[in-house]
């Protein structure tokens, strides 16, 4: 699979601060308990990576 390729399966997605000060984004799917941990300079860069996506994206969709 791969970044362009849809998919029906459905996730939950949860993200929020550890108790350790790190950043954690948690995927749960059928089958799939997934916890990522980031340091927080590791979690602004993807947030920022995400906002420019998103922003590529809208200017796709015009």
């Amino acid at each position: 699979m791969s970044i362009n390729t849809e998919s029906d399966q459905a996730a939950n997605l949860q993200i929020g601060p550890t108790t350790l000060g790190m950043v954690r984004i948690y995927v749960d799917a059928e089958g799939v308990d997934l916890p990522l941990d980031f340091e927080p300079e590791e979690a602004l860069e993807i947030a920022e990576e995400l906002r420019a996506a998103a922003q590529a994206a809208q200017k796709m969709a015009k």
